[in-house]
């Protein structure tokens, strides 16, 4: 099988960006074919996210019909709004026992604020043009969508920090059996390599070419109680065309999680809202264990992707730059 090395490898899953260069933000929707169960794991201590309770387990609701990502701090929650009526104008939702259609729309953010236009926010009209683009074609990568706004070793504002963006990969497991991730990367820690090579972070004052490395910026911290607040995260979204139950489709969440820890070094910080969304299309019986292994290979990729992929934005250098 060939695939393009994104979400949409996933069949029926189609992805949609709206993108604000201007004001340095953006959206991503991941519209999911019928019957999608979902799942969530939230890590970082800072989250901002909506409709996570539901996902998991000991909850009624066990498929999903859309995820949001977006920029705009907890203001771009409101882009699933949008979403949700797009889905319901086109008859896609939750039916209630009494006939009631609510689309589910679980949705996570990261915080873009610092950078472009203030004040423009992503919003419901964002969203909803954001389902009208959704297609099945690779997706498009870097400053775009979500990862518009995106930075990484952000401690000290822009000047020293490094273009971060959304990134996908996705793996064949053979048999038609696939795993894919799109992620979204705002990090506080550094994002490494496959040699564990630091590729972007906090850069250097006196040689903005070189890199800190954020864990020892971070010792300077150490006996201080009250640090000061930063303002970042790494959400996304892995996807399997597995046949899983929802608590084991929550589990590939949690798995997916280390792909997280090997491409962002230090993750899962308080400064951090790190957030997995799972789903499982359900065409084919699988090993839960080797669909959340090969989740948490995918995310390392795609964070890395994300990267590389970057383009230079206001005063943020990309890799290349």
């Amino acid at each position: 099988m060939t695939l393009n090395n994104s979400l949409t490898d996933i069949p029926g899953i189609r992805v949609g960006h709206q993108t604000d260069l201007e004001g340095a933000t953006g959206c991503t929707v991941i519209i999911c074919p019928a019957g999608t169960v979902g799942g969530v794991d939230q890590r970082g201590g800072a989250p901002g996210t909506r409709e996570t309770d539901l996902l998991r387990p000991l909850h009624i609701v066990e498929t999903v019909n859309a995820i949001v990502l977006s920029g705009g701090s907890a203001y771009g929650l409101a882009t699933a709004d949008g979403v949700m009526h797009y889905l319901e104008e086109n008859g896609i939702g939750y039916t209630s026992r009494a006939g009631y259609l609510v689309p589910i729309v679980p949705a996570a953010i990261v915080f873009d604020l610092a950078l472009g236009t203030p004040g423009v926010r992503p919003d419901a009209a964002m969203g909803y043009a954001a389902c009208q683009a959704a297609t099945t074609d690779p997706v498009p990568q870097g400053t775009v969508g979500a990862g518009t706004g995106c930075r990484v070793g952000a401690m000290t504002g822009n000047e020293l920090a490094t273009k971060g963006g959304l990134g996908c990969a996705s793996a064949d497991l053979g048999d038609g059996l696939i795993v894919a991730a799109l992620m979204v990367v705002n990090a506080v820690g550094d994002v490494v390599d496959e040699q564990g090579r630091i590729m972007a972070g906090f850069r250097q004052q006196s040689d903005p070419q070189s890199f800190v490395g954020m864990l020892d910026a971070m010792k300077a911290m150490a006996r201080i109680v009250d640090t000061p607040a930063t303002e970042n995260t790494v959400i996304g979204v892995v996807a399997t065309n597995a046949r899983l139950t929802k608590e084991q489709t929550n589990k590939v969440a949690q798995m997916a999680h280390d792909g997280i820890a090997r491409a962002v070094r230090p993750a899962h910080t308080m400064f951090d809202g790190d957030t997995i969304f799972a789903l499982a299309t359900g065409q084919i019986p699988a090993n839960v264990s080797v669909i959340g292994a090969y989740a948490a290979e995918v995310v390392a990729i795609a964070i890395r992707n994300a990267v590389r992929a970057a383009t230079s934005l206001a005063s943020v250098r990309s890799l290349q730059d």
